[in-house]
């Protein structure tokens, strides 16, 4: 008889950590406006999370930001244990309801653009949101730590060792 043993390993924190594309390059926000690459060198961490830009929402803080070449990308933590509206944040973040980012910044430098909008060369940011439609298409939640995630993990684990065990 063979037998095919399957192990694996999760983090099952369901800690409030989120992980997001705040800025995609190479491609204009819904008002033609283009950040490029080194806008955001003088970013200064943290930075408040917001809900849907709303300066009474706090939601949490980015503690990270990682200026890559497709975008920046932040890290941060929904502060879950000790605010009762991050916590129904995160569960409309994983219902998939509220699955953007945009980004609050002041723009230090840019220049005009022929066909509208800006190339914004130097800004300060201020905040980034958590939002149901982001200013800019492609800024997304990327990840969240969660409980719930891992324990469907499991259980499809779980479905596809029996799946295997009845084939053996």
């Amino acid at each position: 008889m063979d037998r095919v043993f399957l192990e694996t390993k999760f983090d099952a924190a369901d800690d409030g950590s989120i992980e997001g594309l705040a800025w995609p390059y190479g491609q204009g926000d819904r008002v033609g406006d283009w950040i490029q690459k080194g806008a955001f060198a003088s970013a200064s961490l943290p930075i408040p999370m917001l809900f849907a830009h709303d300066q009474k929402e706090p939601v949490g803080v980015w503690e990270s930001a990682d200026d890559r070449e497709d975008g920046l990308h932040l890290k941060g933590r929904l502060l879950v244990s000790d605010v009762v509206r991050a916590r129904e944040v995160r569960a409309l973040v994983q219902a998939g309801a509220v699955r953007g980012i945009s980004i609050g910044f002041r723009t230090k430098k840019a220049m005009r653009r022929a066909r509208g909008g800006r190339t914004i060369t130097d800004l300060e940011l201020l905040e980034a949101s958590l939002v149901t439609i982001p200013m800019h298409p492609g800024a997304r939640v990327t990840s969240t730590k969660t409980a719930v995630r891992a324990l469907t993990l499991a259980a499809q684990l779980q479905r596809a060792s029996a799946q295997l065990a009845k084939r053996t």
